[in-house]
């Protein structure tokens, strides 16, 4: 596959990274250093926030990140993941997935296909990330409804937004070089940055390459009609590539800068042993602001970004499904001047996207989503901590325009006006301790697969027939929280409540299956048993899955934590995290499917001097609570893992050399939350031992 970054031109650079960073060493001016907050879901840059949040960073973004951002985040507490192998997953929160969360770059619009089926791939590579944010629940609701359970704001310096060389200008710089064994991956990164006060430059680009990924047990695997057993999951590669240039211009009040970026993976699809996805995304981004104004409106921002994404489903060599979507993102907002205690922003946004979808696996029209939102957020501050109170209203136009080639898709047209509202409050009680609450009222409408959907979705073995006919999905959401921090000892501690009036439920028709091939309703075999239908078809039936209304209830509680067991010269903490949540559909009494169960875990952390290590363990309980028992349910598991860092200077280089060690026991065990555990194909468990080693260099 064509690509932006070949291999040899990412090597090249990287090594060129270490000669500059010696030839630069005279000229090179450190970047300023500036308190870091978390800007998802802040408007008002507050140190201190309402909503639950979650930030990585540096070191600690470096050691968790994976080959996918689902399983990056996983293990977050209130975060699972999707899990469809090690190429494709997105993050869960709180139990819910798709389009209930909203997937950001830099705050703006970041529009793939990943939410329309779980073997597709977010188009974000955690080699290119600067730092991830993580907001859950519904305090995240200025990015509208399909952020009714969180936000994650992947987050670059594509387009630079403060200045970070003085009026003498220099060059800064950071490439990554790093090798696993249990995917036998190996990949590079190099980012450059050059500039001084007044305008900024910016050049990244990444390369990976992964093989089929060992696990504890043996596997089967057919491919050209041969069928071998190995210890490691079939269809599993990937190739990944891609980068970005981009650059901002400082004047006295503000900036504008705009970046280009694209985005190449070939992967294997796991529940099928011989298609592969080959996708393409390119980016490109506008963003500006205006600080420091007098009158009624203190500062301006705007955002606007295109992107063109593209994927190609192959079954051997040749080509199947074509999915492309195509859409923008325009966003701006406006802080006003303060009245009294009493600050905030207005804000406008609009979004459009065309989709279309050609081949065997066209389970969705053509089709073409219209949004427009306007926005409030306030926050009132007290003698005691702050009240917030945010809302906003959208018009959303969702539109099948059928498709050419296939004669079961129909055009139509729904409209919706979503609302979606929320008050919060933080209180510090008392030194050290701060109890936060936030209630939401959220409307989300239904997406074009949702409403359009009638088709074949053979990753996840399923019919999948849409409905025309759903209303708005409503919630009220309720989220309480206490947080305590006393020298290198804290916790924070949620609990949370969320009833859907109606939630979208994907649910399976009792006793209706589809002709994969023609849609025809219950095939049977003739009387030849030759696998083939009454009207000559091939018969290849699934399970006919609807789109349908229920009423839901999500409850459950997050805690983190951290005791300071020696400071000095040495330092040594262990961290605590866990969750639990309990999901179910109160329409039928039964539980929800893919919902994680109860977890906790446990780091012993290390440092002193240039060195680091961790070593600690995941536990996840069984999960036996699933609505079709004995399939989707699995065992209890416990994943130990560690880590060490040491870093070295070398000239004006920083060196930081890092290993992990994940599963150190090998242990066999499989996510309650990938639908491979709910579906009649044979199980993808996760990945086994592996060490990662790598080297990361900056100047």
């Amino acid at each position: 596959m064509k690509k932006l970054f070949p291999r040899s031109a990412v090597g090249a650079a990287t090594l060129t990274l270490f000669a500059l960073s010696s030839q630069l060493a005279q000229a090179q001016t450190a970047a300023p250093s500036l308190k870091e907050i978390t800007v998802t879901g802040n408007p008002l840059g507050a140190a201190d926030l309402i909503a639950p949040a979650t930030q990585y960073s540096g070191e600690g973004l470096l050691l968790r990140s994976k080959t996918t951002l689902g399983e990056t985040l996983d293990g977050t507490p209130g975060v699972s993941s999707t899990y469809f192998g090690p190429n494709a997953s997105r993050p869960i929160i709180r139990g819910l997935d798709g389009d209930r969360i909203r997937i950001l770059a830099n705050g703006g619009g970041s529009l793939d296909a990943s939410s329309l089926s779980y073997d597709h791939s977010v188009t974000s590579d955690p080699l290119s990330i600067e730092r991830i944010e993580v907001l859950r629940g519904p305090g995240a609701l200025l990015y509208g409804g399909s952020a009714v359970g969180g936000v994650v704001n992947v987050i670059d310096n594509r387009i630079p937004r403060e200045p970070q060389f003085d009026e003498k200008g220099g060059i800064s710089g950071k490439a990554d070089l790093n090798a696993a064994t249990g995917n036998s991956e190996r990949g590079k990164g190099v980012l450059l940055e050059g500039g001084n006060h007044r305008y900024s430059l910016h050049v990244d680009a990444f390369d990976r390459k992964t093989s089929d990924v060992k696990v504890p047990r043996d596997l089967k695997c057919t491919k050209a009609g041969v069928t071998t057993t190995s210890r490691r999951i079939c269809n599993s590669a990937s190739e990944v590539s891609g980068g970005a240039v981009g650059g901002s211009v400082f004047f006295d009040q503000g900036y504008l800068g705009a970046s280009a970026s694209t985005y190449r993976s070939t992967y294997g699809t796991v529940a099928e042993d011989e298609v592969t996805i080959g996708m393409k995304s390119d980016r490109y981004a506008i963003e500006g602001e205006l600080r420091n104004l007098h009158g009624p409106i203190q500062s301006i921002k705007g955002q606007y970004s295109q992107t063109d994404y593209r994927h190609t489903e192959f079954e051997g060599a040749t080509v199947g499904t074509v999915f492309k979507n195509k859409g923008n993102d325009f966003r701006l907002e406006a802080r006003h001047a303060k009245l009294g205690n009493l600050d905030g922003v207005l804000g406008f946004q609009t979004e459009s996207n065309r989709f279309s979808a050609d081949g065997s696996e066209a389970f969705a029209p053509y089709s073409k989503t219209a949004q427009s939102a306007v926005f409030a957020y306030e926050e009132l501050g007290t003698s005691w901590g702050k009240l917030s109170l945010g809302g906003r209203l959208e018009s959303v136009k969702v539109e099948s325009f059928g498709n050419p080639r296939v004669a079961r898709f129909t055009p139509a047209r729904r409209d919706f006006k979503p609302g979606s509202y929320a008050l919060g409050a933080l209180w510090n009680a008392a030194p050290g301790w701060q109890f936060t609450g936030n209630l939401a009222y959220t409307e989300r409408a239904p997406k074009d697969y949702e409403l359009f959907a009638d088709g074949p979705h053979i990753a996840t073995a399923a019919y999948e027939v849409g409905n025309p006919n759903l209303a708005k999905e409503q919630s009220n959401n309720l989220d309480i929280g206490v947080a305590w921090k006393s020298g290198g000892h804290s916790f924070k501690v949620n609990t949370y409540l969320s009833r859907f009036k109606n939630y979208i439920a994907l649910n399976q028709t009792p006793g209706v299956t589809r002709n994969a091939e023609d849609g025809e309703v219950n095939p049977v075999e003739d009387a030849g048993n030759r696998g083939f239908t009454a009207s000559g078809a091939e018969f290849k039936p699934l399970a006919q899955f609807r789109y349908e209304q229920v009423r839901a209830r999500f409850t459950g509680v997050e805690a983190s934590g951290n005791i300071r067991l020696l400071e000095g010269a040495s330092q040594v903490d262990l961290a605590l995290r866990g969750d639990l949540i309990r999901a179910t559909n109160l329409t039928n009494g039964q539980p929800l499917p893919r919902i994680a169960p109860w977890r906790v875990g446990a780091s012993l952390l290390w440092a002193s001097g240039p060195w680091g290590a961790s070593f600690g363990f995941d536990h996840n309980a069984a999960q036996k609570r699933v609505p079709a028992a004995p399939t989707g349910q699995t065992g209890a598991y416990t994943l130990w893992n560690a880590a060490a860092t040491y870093r070295v200077k070398a000239g004006a280089a920083r060196l930081l050399w890092y290993a992990r060690l994940d599963n150190i026991t090998d242990k066999l065990a499989y996510s309650a939350t990938s639908v491979l555990t709910s579906t009649a194909f044979p199980k993808a468990p996760l990945p086994g031992r592996s060490l990662k080693v790598g080297l990361q260099a900056s100047f």
